[in-house]
């Protein structure tokens, strides 16, 4: 075991390797305990001073898909959800895909006058005569969950920019009562939920609702994030996200980008190849 093992994070940050974190991430998605035996076993076995959290990551992706590629796939969505973050992939971008897929136009990064204040909101969605408004909290771990606290927060600035008449898509609306959204990348605390249900605050996170929550939704409609992809380096996705090419689905709708980013040929058809995978076996 290589407990002292200094790793990279995403942000650049450097930890000691926590053998622990890996199995905890492996339980989560329902991996049998001789299957996390193995892929713990190997990844300890490569693990080397100064490798990132997402050499570690590819490895066991790759472990994964040896025994069930529909588990690697599960793996990869809860890996790559912590990757759209800061690091040039915004959460908020990929939460207004979401909408896309339900016939909304949207913008992001709006800054919108209420009746006292105004307000950063991460994305305004809109079709027929609905006006939604989303703030998009990112976690960088899945432990963390958005609390009563955020709910309040949220909910106290979209009752300030409910007073007001906006103009967006050519039409004059108001912010929806039913059209008030607050969507993370993991969990929400019990308090958060309740007070939500009684304040007819939306939440959509990792596993709520029930139904309909944010891994439904990728899974059943083959939103996956292009921060699943092993085959390109977190520069090609970056490049990616500046195109607006944020799901995996829409990659292999228009492989041309590819050739924009620079990967071209038998690179390009094994990023293809990967993308088609991830989709295929999710459903």
């Amino acid at each position: 075991m290589n407990h002292l093992v200094t790793i990279t994070k995403s942000t650049g940050e450097k930890e000691l390797f926590e053998e622990q974190k890996l199995v905890s991430s492996l339980k989560r998605i329902g991996a049998k305990p001789e299957v996390i035996e193995d892929v713990v076993d190997e990844v300890d076995r490569e693990i080397r001073e100064g490798m990132t959290t997402a050499d570690i990551y590819r490895r066991a992706f790759i472990l994964l898909g040896k025994h069930s590629m529909p588990m690697a796939v599960k793996y990869s969505i809860r890996r790559a959800m912590m990757e759209l973050g800061p690091d040039g992939f915004p959460f908020e971008r990929f939460v207004a895909r979401i909408f896309a897929m339900w016939g909304y136009e949207s913008l992001t990064d709006q800054t919108l006058l209420g009746a006292c204040v105004d307000h950063e909101v991460d994305v305004v969605a809109w079709k027929d005569d609905e006006l939604t408004m989303v703030e998009a909290k990112y976690h960088n771990e899945f432990g963390m969950k958005s609390d009563l606290k955020v709910a309040l927060y949220v909910k106290a600035r979209f009752d300030d920019l409910s007073e007001t008449v906006f103009n967006f898509g050519g039409v004059n609306r108001k912010l929806s009562p039913r059209g008030k959204y607050l969507v993370t990348n993991t969990k929400f605390t019990e308090k958060a939920i309740k007070y939500a249900e009684c304040s007819r605050l939306k939440l959509l996170g990792w596993n709520y609702p029930a139904h309909g929550n944010l891994h439904e939704i990728i899974e059943q409609n083959g939103l996956h994030p292009i921060t699943c992809l092993t085959s390109i380096s977190q520069s090609q996705k970056r490049d990616l996200a500046s195109r607006n090419v944020m799901v995996c689905i829409d990659l292999v709708g228009k492989p041309a980008v590819l050739d924009e980013i620079g990967i071209r040929g038998a690179d390009a058809e094994k990023v293809l190849t990967e993308a088609q995978i991830i989709i295929e076996q999710a459903k």
